[in-house]
């Protein structure tokens, strides 16, 4: 089965040593929906605005720890905004990340597609560090990330569990969630991520919830 999510990426790193991934999906197998990644030195922690999209994104990517909860987001031209109850980030949005030219280069279709993601992910890995466009996932999934476009986030400000951001910083150490990282220089992406997943690993997902 072959699973498409169509939307945005945003990474960032913040001062206070918060590392965070929002993924703020257009259309899914679950419809428009917003969910963040959050790691700190002690845990990597999912937010999840329902059951059964935890469920799915926890088997996936490795978590110690999963959130129920509202989230709404708000994506526009120069500033993306996201809210839970323990955690609001705004992340303020500038020109092209200096990949955006390569990336404007290649066809929609040829960007998108699984064979060409897994052909060029060694480059993918050597132009952007700690970046990949193929890899394996959890129960038995294979993942394809298609960047079609990528800009900078030049500042952030909000905070997680009542400690203020303190501004934005480099996402280092590389996030641990899945085989790849958002790159390290913060930025969000118009992407493509497209998931083959075996009948063997369906529903076999375990998590710890909150």
């Amino acid at each position: 089965m072959r699973l498409v999510f169509t939307g945005h990426i945003a990474g960032a790193g913040t001062e206070s040593g918060l590392r965070i991934v929002v993924g703020r999906w257009r259309e899914s197998p679950f419809g428009p929906f917003t969910d963040v990644m959050l790691q700190t030195a002690d845990e990597r922690v999912l937010l999840a605005p329902d059951e059964a999209i935890a469920d799915f994104v926890s088997s996936t990517y490795h978590f110690d720890r999963v959130v129920l909860g509202e989230l709404s987001s708000d994506l526009r031209a120069n500033q993306l905004t996201v809210s839970a109850d323990d955690f609001d980030a705004r992340m303020h949005i500038g020109g092209a990340a200096p990949v955006d030219a390569l990336l404007r280069l290649v066809p929609r279709r040829l960007a998108t597609s699984p064979r060409w993601l897994r052909a060029i992910d060694p480059v993918a890995a050597r132009i952007v560090a700690g970046v990949h466009t193929y890899g394996t996932a959890g129960n038995d999934r294979v993942e394809y990330y298609g960047v079609r476009r990528s800009r900078r986030i030049t500042a952030i400000d909000g905070h997680y569990r009542g400690v203020p951001f303190g501004g934005l910083a480099p996402l280092r150490p590389s996030v641990s969630f899945g085989f790849s990282s958002a790159p390290a220089s913060p930025q969000i992406v118009t992407v493509t991520t497209t998931i083959e997943e075996s009948a063997s690993g369906r529903g076999r997902a375990r998590r710890k919830r909150s």
